[in-house]
């Protein structure tokens, strides 16, 4: 029998989704983990139990959800990678897309109506360099968000033929990590700005390849907003019990409103460390648009959220502090 706290998070032994686990147990909840550990790590599940399984296996979801009777779901699980979904599409809509759905299913047969879903910015696509708002169309230009819209537009469809509650999150360029208690940003291929900078300074890599300098942006190199990934976790807690509190559907902006140049990063990134990171102009990579930057006011305006870590070198500074102890020693 639940207590009324136990919360499946799908993708919990993922950056994101382990980082919302330490804020569920702050608020008292007791975080279920749902991966198939593909790309997430069991080292990372640090806050309750893991069952391992895939989005795509019904059966297997619906033990998990009969043995922990869940009270809502954070959905995490997703392929991420905006080159891998350019060159493997179908693999993207097949996870993205089927397992959301079959997790949806899952849901509905087991009684859980709230859901808050880690939707991307990619929703977007390229639409000039104003900070986005909500209330713009999505025209995302690659697969992987394009699966994401997908993915909304059957939350929303739920919502009016079932009564689904939901809360999707747009969120921007998550970044930085809680090293105190273990768990940081560790992919595999490593594709993400920030932690490839570090390996640079850490000695881990020769270079940082800056793909493409010939945007329309101030320096050339792609803009984004960086959020940490704390204060994303604590915006997924706030959409939780606003879904539980039955205050009504959400979609909403996470960022912090401000944007930083590849460019930028990296020089912020040299002073953190005090290291030489030695960069290299490449080609643009498909799929990037110029500039993602976020209009988070209706975030703080529904659930009172704010980034209270907002400064990209306190960003940085909790991601290198994680990346030393967990790849080792710097040179």
């Amino acid at each position: 029998m639940t207590d009324g706290r136990n919360i499946l998070v799908t993708g919990g032994a993922g950056y994101v989704g382990s980082h919302a686990c330490k804020a569920l147990t702050a608020a008292g909840y007791t975080p279920v983990v749902y991966d198939n550990l593909c790309r997430g790590h069991d080292w990372a599940v640090r806050f309750g139990p893991l069952e391992v399984g895939d989005l795509l296996d019904r059966d297997r979801l619906d033990e998990v959800f009969a043995r922990h009777r869940p009270v809502a779901v954070l959905h995490f699980a997703a392929l991420a990678y905006v080159g891998e979904s350019v060159a493997a599409p179908l693999l993207y809509y097949r996870n993205n897309v089927m397992g959301s759905l079959t997790l949806i299913e899952s849901m509905m047969a087991s009684g859980v109506e709230s859901i808050v879903f880690s939707s991307s910015c990619a929703v977007y696509g390229a639409q000039g360099n104003a900070p986005l708002l909500e209330d713009l169309p999505p025209a995302p230009v690659n697969p992987y968000g394009a699966s994401k819209r997908v993915v909304e537009g059957i939350l929303v469809d739920s919502s009016h033929a079932y009564g689904l509650r939901h809360a999707t999150l747009r969120y921007f360029n998550a970044t930085g990590a809680a090293p105190e208690d273990g768990i940081g940003e560790d992919h595999d291929p490593e594709t993400h700005l920030v932690p490839l900078v570090l390996d640079v300074a850490a000695g881990r890599r020769p270079e940082i390849t800056v793909f493409g300098n010939d945007y329309d942006t101030p320096d050339g190199t792609c803009v984004r907003d960086y959020i940490h990934v704390m204060d994303l976790a604590d915006a997924h807690v706030r959409a939780l019990e606003h879904l539980l509190a039955d205050k009504g559907n959400l979609i909403l902006n996470l960022g912090s409103g401000a944007g930083y140049s590849v460019n930028e990063v990296i020089e912020a990134a040299r002073r953190v460390t005090g290291k030489s990171v030695r960069a290299v102009n490449g080609p643009r990579r498909a799929g990037d648009p110029p500039i993602l930057v976020a209009d988070a006011t209706r975030a703080g305006e529904l659930l009172g959220w704010r980034p209270v870590r907002a400064a990209l070198e306190d960003q940085i500074g909790d991601a290198w502090r994680w990346h030393q102890k967990h790849f080792g020693a710097t040179t």
